[in-house]
């Protein structure tokens, strides 16, 4: 038996001393930890870019692509894009404008300045008018508000020579400066014309305006009126706590066919909620 256990011990120490030889050595240990150790660090890299990469390539991104026919750059995720025009562009093609059009990018509504103040009308805007509807284009009137002047006088000068009709866009407050007004004689003024013009129309007009001049001038008690923000200093998306309508990314913009520069614009949202926009 002694000799039995002794003839069987011995493969088992064979055994054990194979198994020992095929163990990796603590240096090779060691240099597979400190290859995961340094590759981690690329690989937490990649995945980030990647999420970023998926995150970026969402409508709200803030990305911008290069339009040589327009000579500006076009934030990306938008389907319908527009521009504004008053007497400033002057007499120009509308039918260039209409049928401006790069890859699938081309005009799809137009803001059209109306008046301004108490007594002033925009020299082009009855051509411009007439002009946008006989080709089509979805068209909408705004006026330039003088924060010191009377809120309902300035309503009416609006009411008085833009008669809207179906298919057009809601009237449009441009309020972009205090004056000589106080704050509070000036939202005063804002919503003597807001409910001037939404008795009349019977829709709730856009309200247009820098980011800045919302928050410190408007605010909350404006954020039921759909908004029209101005933000083209930087290719960077509107930071505001609120939702927007219509978004005027660039002032320099350009088509072939008209001298003066555009301000292009972008609406947020699809041409449902564009339909549903519009005066029926």
């Amino acid at each position: 038996m002694h000799e039995n256990l002794h003839f069987c011990t011995a493969p088992m120490a064979s055994n054990t001393q194979n198994n020992k030889t095929r163990r990796p050595s603590k240096s090779s240990k060691r240099k597979k930890w400190s290859f995961f150790a340094y590759a981690l660090p690329f690989i937490l890299a990649l995945v980030l870019l990647l999420l970023l990469r998926k995150a970026f390539h969402t409508k709200d991104n803030g990305q911008f692509e290069s339009y040589d026919a327009f000579h500006i750059k076009i934030p990306k995720g938008y389907d319908i894009h527009g521009v504004d025009v008053s007497y400033f562009q002057d007499r120009f093609s509308w039918e260039a404008l209409k049928n401006a059009q790069e890859k699938d990018t081309k005009i799809g509504f137009v803001f059209i300045k109306a008046t301004e103040g108490i007594t002033r009308q925009d020299k082009m805007f009855a051509a411009n008018w007439t002009n946008a509807g006989k080709v089509g284009m979805p068209r909408g009137a705004y006026h330039y508000f003088i924060a010191s002047r009377d809120g309902e006088k300035q309503a009416q000068n609006f009411i008085k020579n833009v008669h809207l009709q179906e298919g057009d866009l809601p009237p449009v407050l441009d309020v972009e400066h205090v004056q000589n007004a106080s704050k509070e004689q000036m939202q005063k003024e804002v919503k003597a014309w807001i409910n001037t013009i939404e008795a009349h129309y019977g829709v709730k007009p856009i309200i247009y305006t820098f980011i800045s001049f919302y928050r410190d001038y408007l605010g909350s008690d404006f954020d039921q009126y759909p908004l029209w923000i101005a933000h083209y200093q930087k290719h960077t998306l509107p930071r505001i706590n609120r939702s927007w309508l219509f978004w005027q990314h660039d002032e320099q913009g350009q088509v072939k066919g008209i001298r003066s520069k555009l301000d292009f614009n972008v609406f947020n949202g699809d041409s449902s909620d564009f339909e549903n926009l519009l005066i029926h």
